[in-house]
C-alpha cells in the first residue's frame, strides 16, 4: 500500500497484512480521493475502522488538519502509530483503541464533530446503517460534511435524516457510497 496523492505521495504504508483487516485497494482509494479532493483541506476527519490508517493517512497527505484514527485491534493501533511517526505527522492525529460504539459515544460526549468520516467496517458486520443513524441523530457531522462508506452489497438508503446520498461507485464486489449532510 502506498500514499497515492498529496504531500506524502509514494510513501509505503505498513499494515497490509494485519490479521482481520482488509486493506482498501489503491485503485479504489484513488477513486474515492478523486471524488472528495475538494473536501479535505483544513478539515477534521474520522477514520472509525482505521486498520493500517490507510484512509486517514491519505487525508493528512491531502491537507486534513486533524484525523481521528480508531480501531479496536491493538495491532492496528501499533501499526497506525508507527506509520504516523515514520511520516512525521503524529501531531495531526488522535488515536483511540475502542469499540466503534464507545468511540462514537466518546466523540459525542466531548462535542467533537467531523467534516469527513470514513466507514470501512468488517463487511460481515453490516453496521453502516446503524452508524449513519447515530452520526445523524447526534450531529457528529458538520454542515456539508461527507461520510464515505465502503461495503460489499449496497443496501443503504437514499438518506439517513440530514445525510443524503451524494455519490456512489462500484468496483467489482466493492461499493463506495458517499453521503453529504445538507
Amino acid at each position: 500500500m502506498k500514499v497515492i496523492s498529496g504531500s506524502l505521495k509514494g510513501r509505503n504504508i505498513e499494515g497490509f497484512n494485519i490479521l482481520g483487516t482488509r486493506p482498501t485497494m489503491d485503485r479504489v482509494k484513488e477513486s474515492v480521493f478523486g471524488m472528495i479532493q475538494n473536501h479535505l483541506r483544513d478539515k477534521v476527519v474520522l477514520d472509525l475502522f482505521s486498520g493500517s490508517g490507510n484512509y486517514g493517512i491519505e487525508a493528512i497527505s491531502n491537507g486534513a488538519s486533524k484525523v481521528f484514527f480508531n480501531d479496536y485491534n491493538k495491532k492496528c493501533i501499533k501499526v497506525i502509530k508507527n506509520n504516523l511517526e515514520r511520516f512525521n505527522v503524529l501531531k495531526q492525529a488522535v488515536i483511540t483503541n475502542l469499540d466503534y460504539k464507545k468511540a462514537l459515544d466518546l466523540y459525542k460526549e466531548e462535542g467533537i464533530t467531523f467534516d469527513l468520516v470514513f466507514l470501512d467496517p468488517p463487511y460481515k458486520d453490516r453496521i453502516i446503517d446503524e452508524i449513519l443513524d447515530f452520526i445523524n441523530d447526534n450531529n457528529l457531522l458538520n454542515d456539508k460534511g461527507l461520510v464515505i462508506c465502503e461495503l460489499t452489497s449496497n443496501n443503504l438508503l437514499e438518506s439517513y435524516g440530514n445525510l443524503v446520498l451524494f455519490k456512489e461507485r462500484s468496483y467489482g464486489e466493492k461499493n463506495v457510497v458517499i453521503y453529504q449532510k445538507r
